[in-house]
């Protein structure tokens, strides 16, 4: 089969490798169809993490079931399905409580695993022809009748629609709220998009970007260019001095200021200025234990300078970590086949898989109009 493969930083190839094959009686093997280019999958291709050399790309996947393991009982050759990019067993203890993204059974000696993400275990990535998918009775999601004509809102299951979504769950989002979002790019509009969703009355994204602000534009969104590094004052002054009821951080460790300089506390703090006294933030953006590639020495140990004083003193509460996509997925799956969502808005590129070099090379570039490239294997 085909794949996206890592070599070196920046250095990544589309060759023939094995084919992907079951390897345990509760996996199934699927015919990728579609699947996505992440934003956190620019830290592996940047060589910011631990991600090996030989390593397939690609935890944003939905295709078509061809074969099945001999346990499999509820999943069907020819079904089409959307995997969560976190892989749980389904029956440990995190897994019992709905916290799927932090399995104890997938990846021995640590809580989570994913597909093609560096330090979520052994599990090769998407970006290719064929994926094994384990425990796939409870991480397939059997698509509805309309799959093919919705494919391209359907992918955005696996990962980013979900994430979007448990931020503002984090944050505790509810109807009427106003919410202040940093970062405009696929999670930060998926955030956006899921805080009106679920009725805010205000919805402010930050950016330094201007194509991925019009897109918050677009969805209904108020737009903060943070080009001139005034975004703290501008959310302040949109909410009466007082902030915004919630805030979401949607960037992570990498985060720039507005000179493009890297400040791995920028939005954090920001956020903590930006929302109210009592309110809420969520943190979804990854921040990662370390970060060998960092010029700042907290950095380095993943650490941040944080305003904690300020945090404790205003009395907000924040929640981090990675979305339990299983938790989300199957009701957002019911706005898509009602017509009630359609996240595939920020899709800006459809490639084939043959083109996934130039993919990542200007999605990393945050190449005007980037916003989101997906690859179609097969096409």
């Amino acid at each position: 089969m085909r794949a996206v493969v890592y070599n070196s930083p920046r250095n990544i190839e589309v060759k023939e490798v094995p084919d992907a094959r079951i390897e345990k009686a509760t996996d199934v093997l699927v015919k990728i169809t579609t699947t996505n280019i992440c934003g956190s999958d620019l830290h592996m291709y940047e060589g910011r993490t631990d991600f090996n050399s030989g390593n397939i790309f690609g935890h944003e996947n939905l295709g078509v079931v061809i074969e099945i393991g001999n346990a499999i009982d509820r999943i069907k050759v020819g079904d089409m399905v959307c995997m969560p990019f976190n892989i749980g067993c389904g029956f440990c203890e995190n897994c019992e409580r709905g916290l799927t993204g932090f399995c104890l059974t997938a990846n021995p000696g640590f809580a989570g695993a994913a597909y093609g993400f560096a330090g979520m275990g052994p599990y090769s990535g998407g970006q290719a022809e064929l994926l094994r998918v384990p425990y796939a009775d409870f991480n397939c999601l059997v698509l509805p009748p309309d799959a093919e004509e919705k494919e391209n809102d359907y992918v955005m299951l696996s990962d980013i629609f979900p994430t979007g979504y448990h931020a503002t769950e984090l944050a505790g989002v509810q109807v009427g709220d106003s919410v202040v979002i940093y970062g405009a790019g696929p999670v930060g509009l998926m955030a956006a998009y899921s805080s009106i969703i679920k009725g805010a009355s205000k919805v402010m994204v930050v950016d330094i970007h201007k194509d991925r602000l019009a897109l918050a534009e677009k969805i209904g969104a108020i737009p903060i260019d943070d080009s001139d590094g005034s975004s703290v004052d501008q959310v302040l002054a949109l909410t009466g001095g007082l902030g915004a009821d919630r805030g979401c951080e949607c960037v992570g460790y990498q985060c720039c200021d507005h000179k493009r300089h890297e400040v791995p506390n920028l939005t954090m703090n920001n956020l903590v200025q930006t929302v109210r006294a009592t309110g809420g933030i969520g943190v979804v953006g990854v921040f990662i234990p370390q970060d060998p590639g960092a010029s700042d020495k907290l950095a380095k140990q993943g650490q941040i300078a944080f305003d904690f004083g300020q945090l404790w003193v205003k009395g907000q509460h924040f929640g981090t970590g990675q979305a339990n996509v299983k938790a989300y997925n199957r009701k957002l799956c019911n706005l898509i086949a009602a017509g009630k969502a359609k996240p595939s808005f920020l899709i800006s590129h459809e490639l084939p898989l043959d083109k996934a070099v130039e993919g990542y090379k200007n999605f990393d570039a945050r190449k005007d109009g980037w916003t989101k490239v997906v690859l179609k294997p097969g096409k």
